[in-house]
């Protein structure tokens, strides 16, 4: 998505053109952070956008202008879907087709200069016309070198050196000397043994250009997990209209339209099934690897694939809205967010260029002086000045984030931004909460104890109370009550309780459904007979809700609700699994101590809290914190919110609340406790990859350097090093994209996965 606003905040996304290190990087957030009205600024070298933070009266055009003015094209970034259009998607063809076209003539020429070094290993002794050579050169020089003279150009302007601006000094040195020698040996030139070094010229600007095209079909690779969830978007849905279906762009199918959806089509959109039943294949948004039975009132997500039935939709959000877009959003924002790794080496690398170029010139003078060889120290400065790579140090971080993002994003794991990503590599501890969490969160109402009132008056007057609650409570009794075919009625002035429960006026009579606290609380005075069973069933695991009538001398006790959950399949295994990592965990609940204790004891967890109010849930966290390590709490409910944001990372259940999900660093996108141990882990291996991909970089100057200083790499070896040495970063966070959750194997506790 382009832009979102809030109060008077607005958040915009911007594609820069032009940027080709980190170098580039430190100077266009520079420039966005100094313009007045702008919060923040983050710009990606691998994706070359900026996401910007800004007051929503300072204008696109204003910041795309401050840019302009320190020689950077830029323009709003648009969604995918709007990218789509014909047109520019012909143009970036054309501008493709016109780019190989170039990298081959640039090859061919490359060849040209290379094959008499070639020729010399057979001893045949054969150099092409110095001419045709100078021609030659100066037409790769000062036509496939241009856009380094550009961007070096816009760089020196600006008091600021970049890549481009090593590339054009290397370069430009070797062309002018070999043009030197051309011009104070005319004599000789028929006899063509003039020393000129136009080859390495040529052949440094043709690994450069040619790994740059690398470097982009690579950076593209990088996205494709993005695309790939752009791609589920059909161009339009088949919309039912007054008897008459019409094909309608997605974009302007409005909320409650009915949609006919085929056998083994697309669901365009989120909605509710109104006609038919299906199975849905929602693998590459829940990463749930099996086909979901979805019969008349199910929800069914955009995006997902229908299986074998024919279905009539009621559409519940628009396009923008949906489950698959908030998804986009999520993952782009992630993308857009540095880590607190990547900001010290974007420091790092605004002062790698100007100590690069004064390295270069201390080289020149130093082996000059050394070697009394002038024109040898040249070269072994322009080797200097052409090896040195600051562009593999500003995408080794970018690169595993956008391709780890990405493809945990395919398997139904959101990582909201690579902070979270990075302190989730090193948990040590997990708080979880456990109904909907740990327990399947389907809970069903098992018990009944009534004062004198009917079994479908006590149902009715629950339930209305509890209407339009996401609480699984609340959803067991309007399960019920719908199953009974009772009707409610409309319940006024509801409002809940903070971990006691809620409370609502029907037809002029005030009511509350509570725990144990709220009797505690209000002075509630509860008959023997159901404190009894109060007991019986708090030793069997069950969670208690009683029912009150406000009465002018107090409160009366309408009944009693016992509540039966189970713990999902996985959640042993996976809680099992943590701990063999070293993983401490822990159960909070608000849930009563019986029904605490039984999972606890079931799950093997040692450490655990019941009777939790939402705000304790967040000292619990705050002290988990005080250990010194790592804590992630795990919560589905809008009672973990305040745990969520306490806690290093939070990670919420996307069966859950909106309000879960928002306070959350990490969302899951189905229930299963597996995909807790897939996340933790696919946040250790691009992790891993940040750290493999800054060793490279670092590693490949402080080796590459010295070796340039001391004439052991000529200048057309050092280009190609450098060519190369941001290549193999991205190559080796493309290696993410092999990854797959680990499926724990119930009886062995061994792990398939695919290896890296």
């Amino acid at each position: 998505m382009s832009q979102e606003t809030s109060s008077n905040r607005s958040h915009a996304s911007f594609i820069i053109y032009g940027m080709s290190c980190s170098s580039c990087v430190n100077r266009v957030e520079k420039a966005l952070k100094s313009l007045p009205g702008v919060y923040d600024a983050s710009v990606n070298l691998a994706t070359q956008k900026a996401h910007v933070s800004f007051e929503s009266d300072l204008s696109h055009s204003i910041i795309i202008l401050s840019l302009k003015k320190i020689g950077y094209e830029a323009e709003l970034y648009k969604s995918e879907e709007q990218l789509k259009s014909f047109g520019k998607l012909n143009n970036r063809q054309n501008a493709e087709k016109k780019e190989v076209l170039e990298i081959i003539l640039l090859g061919m020429l490359s060849i040209i200069f290379i094959l008499p070094m070639i020729f010399m290993f057979f001893s045949i002794h054969w150099q092409l016309n110095i001419w045709l050579q100078f021609i030659l050169a100066t037409f790769v020089q000062f036509y496939f070198g241009a856009p380094f003279y550009r961007s070096a150009w816009k760089s020196l302007n600006n008091k600021i050196g970049n890549m481009d601006s090593l590339i054009v000094l290397g370069t430009t040195a070797a062309y002018i000397l070999s043009v030197y020698h051309l011009i104070n040996n005319l004599d000789y030139v028929i006899l063509d043994n003039v020393p000129v070094y136009f080859e390495s010229s040529v052949v440094i600007i043709s690994f450069i250009r040619v790994g740059k095209w690398l470097e982009n079909r690579a950076k593209n690779q990088t996205t494709n997990a993005l695309r790939s969830l752009n791609e589920l978007f059909p161009e339009s849905a088949r919309v039912l209209k007054n008897d008459q279906i019409k094909d309608v762009n997605l974009n302007l199918v409005e909320v409650n339209d009915v949609i006919i959806v085929k056998p083994g089509e697309i669901i365009p959109l989120d909605g509710t099934i109104i006609e038919g039943q299906t199975q849905a294949d929602e693998s590459m948004i829940t990463g749930e690897s099996l086909p979901v039975p979805k019969d008349l009132n199910a929800l069914v997500i955009g995006g997902s694939l229908n299986g074998n039935g024919f279905i009539k939709i009621r559409v519940k959000a628009l396009c923008s809205e949906s489950t698959l877009a908030k998804m986009i959003l999520f993952v782009e924002k992630a993308q857009s967010v540095k880590a607190p790794v990547q900001r010290l080496v974007d420091k790092v690398s605004s002062y790698f260029v100007p100590v690069v170029m004064l390295f270069g010139i201390l080289t020149f003078f130093a082996r000059g002086f050394y070697l009394q060889n002038w024109e040898t120290a040249l070269l072994n400065a322009i080797s200097v000045w052409v090896i040195a790579c600051p562009c593999a140090l500003g995408l080794a971080t970018p690169t595993a984030i956008i391709v780890g993002t990405g493809v945990a994003a395919r398997f139904g794991i959101l990582i909201k931004d690579a902070v979270a990503l990075e302190k989730a590599h090193s948990v040590k501890i997990i708080a979880f909460d456990k109904t909907g969490t740990l327990t399947n969160g389907k809970i069903k109402l098992t018990f009944l104890l009534l004062n004198q009132i009917s079994e479908e008056e006590f149902l009715k007057i629950s339930a209305s109370v509890q209407w339009g609650s996401e609480h699984p409570l609340a959803k067991a009794l309007l399960d019920k009550v719908s199953e009974k075919k009772i009707k409610i009625e409309q319940a006024e002035k509801s409002h809940s309780l903070s971990g006691k429960g809620v409370c609502a006026k029907i037809n002029d009579r005030e009511f509350f459904i509570g725990n144990i606290h709220f009797t505690e609380e209000f002075g509630v005075l509860i008959p023997e007979i159901f404190l009894n069973h109060f007991e019986k069933l708090m030793h069997e695991g069950q969670t208690i809700s009683f029912l009150f009538e406000k009465k002018s001398l107090g409160y009366e006790l309408l009944g009693m609700m016992g509540f039966q959950d189970e713990i999902k399949k996985s959640a042993k295994n996976s809680i099992k699994y943590l701990h063999s990592l070293g993983i401490k965990t822990v159960l909070i609940s608000g849930d009563n101590m019986g029904s605490v204790s039984l999972i606890a004891k079931e799950l093997e967890i040692q450490d655990f809290y019941a009777n939790v109010l939402p705000e304790d849930k967040a000292i619990i966290i705050k002290s988990l914190k005080n250990s010194n390590k790592i804590v992630a709490m795990v919560g589905d409910g809008i009672n973990d919110a305040p745990a969520l944001m306490e806690a290093d990372v939070g990670i919420a259940m996307s069966t859950g609340t909106d309000v879960a999900k928002n306070a959350a660093s990490l969302t899951l996108m189905n229930g299963d406790p597996e995909l807790i141990v897939s996340a933790l882990e696919i946040s250790r291996l691009t992790y891993r990859k940040i750290c493999q991909n800054l060793f490279w970089a670092f590693i490949y100057n402080a080796i590459g350097i010295p070796l340039a200083v001391f004439g052991v790499l000529n200048p057309m070896f050092a280009g190609g090093a450098m060519a190369l040495s941001s290549f193999s970063v991205i190559v080796n966070s493309l290696l993410l994209n092999r990854w797959k959750p680990k499926i724990i194997n119930s009886k062995s506790q061994k792990l398939m996965m695919r290896l890296i």
